[in-house]
């Protein structure tokens, strides 16, 4: 890794660290493509079972470095598509296909795609002093990462709306209280809460978070009789995994199981 990203293997568990502190851990091209690279070497390793996301310094992420599109620097308008389809669309969609649980510690400040980035994550909590904020209105833009699909399949239309065209402020309480993230939490438990609560994934049974991470994906574009049989397809999966056997035989030895995580 070139620096912007961090891993930390700690067993079971990577905590991965956005890491440009100095940018508010704003994206350019390197860090991005760092990231991407540490969450396929993640994918691939299958001692790893869960991951932990989080910044350095005083904020997550303020989304794209603007640095990097100044205007006056370029011969014409950019192709802001380019970018997103480039690196903001795949590392998003390789979050949500990550099967393995994502536990994001939003310590600061997130604002335009760092929002978004998180929003993708499997479970958010947030430091009570951290802030959401679609900034995109106050650059002329439309809210990418995920964003317009996120906000309003967590909030409805009309939070949704008031969010990206106002590009106000939405404090961690707010976020908890509408459904955005699951937990707003004291600022100096935020890091100790994350963990514990990503260390509990790293020893729970990953093949089965996986199915279920699968189904409720899933759910916002299926239709009932669809999803059942998906349900139905997922469950036969999920019953013939070492862990449900070890999780029926900890139930009726009346002990706590030892999951590995194994297909």
């Amino acid at each position: 890794m070139g620096g912007t990203i961090l891993v930390e293997d700690r067993g079971g568990l990577a905590v991965v660290t956005l890491n440009r502190p100095e940018k508010l851990n704003s994206f350019n091209d390197g860090m991005h493509l760092e990231l991407r690279a540490a969450l396929d070497g993640i994918a691939a390793d299958d001692s790893c079972r869960a991951v932990l996301l989080t910044g350095a310094g005083r904020g997550f992420c303020a989304g794209q470095d603007l640095g990097d599109r100044d205007p006056s620097a370029m011969d014409g308008p950019p192709d802001l598509g380019v970018t997103i389809e480039t690196f903001y669309n795949p590392l998003i969609r390789q979050i949500r296909a990550l099967r393995k649980p994502v536990v994001c510690a939003v310590n600061g400040v997130a604002a335009g795609a760092g929002v978004n980035i998180a929003l993708a994550c499997d479970i958010v909590l947030a430091a009570e002093s951290a802030k959401f904020i679609q900034a995109f209105a106050r650059l002329g833009l439309v809210p990418d990462a995920g964003g317009t699909w996120q906000l309003t399949r967590l909030l409805g239309e009309a939070r949704a709306k008031g969010l990206a065209l106002t590009a106000q402020p939405l404090t961690a309480a707010q976020a908890e209280a509408w459904g955005l993230i699951w937990k707003a939490v004291p600022d100096d438990r935020l890091m100790d809460e994350a963990t514990t609560l990503a260390e509990t994934f790293a020893k729970g049974p990953t093949a089965g978070y996986a199915l279920m991470k699968e189904a409720i994906q899933a759910a916002p574009t299926n239709t009932l009789d669809r999803h059942l049989d998906l349900e139905r397809d997922l469950q036969r999966r999920a019953g013939r995994t070492p862990d449900y056997a070890e999780g029926v035989r900890a139930f009726l030895e009346k002990r706590a199981p030892n999951f590995t995580g194994r297909t």
